[in-house]
């Protein structure tokens, strides 16, 4: 699977699976680059991904200036999975399986949000990573949205 591909809308380089999906060769060309990546298909459904993991931080580093990720855009927005290279994080890997989508098949429906619990929690926040975070100033012009001050109480 490649590592990288053309992202139109943003006319640029993304990371095909997600960014911390581990090169599977030094070779780090967004046109050839060959990522750690795998899929487990049923039908044309996807029922599962994952990839080996980026492990080391120079190589995450490299991603992050590869999509144009500021130093501080990572923190914000990874700081928590950047904290565990202080620590030396082994190589590992993973995948997810998507039990959501076989139970969306073997309800006969073709949207998956029939047959999950959404939001995860009421406040509708992802405990693990603490998403959704604050969304940029880009992100908001794009949905046409702005933040407004609440009016005083009183």
């Amino acid at each position: 699977m490649p590592l990288f591909e053309w992202g139109e809308e943003d006319e640029m380089w993304v990371p095909a699976h997600h960014p911390f999906t581990s090169p599977a060769s030094d070779d780090m060309n967004p046109e050839t680059a060959k990522a750690r990546a795998y899929d487990i298909t049923l039908n044309g459904f996807e029922l599962g991904s994952g990839s080996i993991r980026i492990h080391r931080p120079e190589v995450q580093r490299r991603i992050f200036d590869m999509i144009g990720l500021s130093e501080s855009e990572a923190q914000e927005k990874f700081g928590f999975l950047l904290e565990a290279f202080r620590y030396g994080v082994p190589p590992h890997g993973g995948i997810a399986m998507g039990l959501d989508r076989v139970a969306m098949m073997l309800a006969g429906t073709e949207n998956i949000r029939d047959v999950i619990a959404f939001p995860k929690t009421q406040s509708g926040t992802e405990l693990l990573t603490g998403a959704p975070s604050e969304p940029s100033g880009e992100q908001l012009d794009l949905l046409g949205m702005k933040f407004v001050e609440p009016p005083p109480s009183g």
